[in-house]
Formats: C-alpha cells, structure tokens, sequence
C-alpha cells in the first residue's frame, strides 16, 4: 500500500504576503488560489520538483490558533550553496551552511515563523 504525503497545511496571518513570499522569495508554484464561499480562501503552492505541496488560506478546517507555527519542514536540495545563494538574492534571511558529517543544512522562515530546513544530503 502506497502512502504519498502530498499536502502540508501551514498557518498565516496574511494570506497574501504569504503568497508572495513562496511564490517570488522561495519559487514555488502557485497550484490554486481559490474563493469557494463563506470566507474561505484556499492558495496551494509547490515547490520545484517536489511532490508534496503547502497549502494557506483563511476559514480552512486547518486554521490553527494563534502563535501557532509548523517547524522544521525540509525542502531537500543537490547544491545547498546555489540554493541558498538562489534564496538569499531574492530576499529570503537563511543561516550560513553548516556542516553536520556530510549532510549540510541552512535555515530560514517564513513571514509568520513557519520554519524550513534546506538539506543537502551526503554520499549516498
């Protein structure tokens, strides 16, 4: 039995500049930006080559209380240092590399401080 992870629910205060943020700072996909009623916004974004995307929006079931964030969620990369560089000069604040023997990370967050991992695996 196959088990795919393909939607990651993330909460935002401005759905907005969250949507602008993963889509001009981190350069996901914009997958859906959609109105269905009743105060509902659903915005679902992917990152480049992956299979899992996020999604934000406002009236959601997924709607978590404030102060609430999702940590540690890992976009993993072949040249940690062209994808940091990418980020950095489109205006995202990611950590220096560091080095944990052989796998390499750098940080950063988004506006609402979910945060994210960009990992280069080591030698496989």
């Amino acid at each position: 039995m196959d088990m795919k992870l393909e939607l990651i629910p993330l909460p935002v205060t401005d759905v907005d500049r969250s949507k602008s943020y993963y889509t001009t700072i981190l350069g996901f996909t914009l997958d859906h930006d959609v109105e269905p009623g009743n105060g509902m916004r659903i915005v679902q974004l992917t990152p480049p080559g992956s299979a899992c995307s996020v999604v934000i929006g406002s009236g959601m079931s997924a709607d978590t209380p404030d102060g609430q964030t999702v940590q540690g969620l890992h976009l993993v990369v072949d040249d940690i240092a062209a994808a940091r560089d990418l980020l950095r000069s489109r205006g995202a604040d990611i950590s220096d590399i560091s080095d944990m023997g052989g796998v390499k990370f750098a940080y950063f967050s988004d506006p609402d401080g979910n945060s994210w991992v960009l990992q280069q695996m080591g030698q496989r």
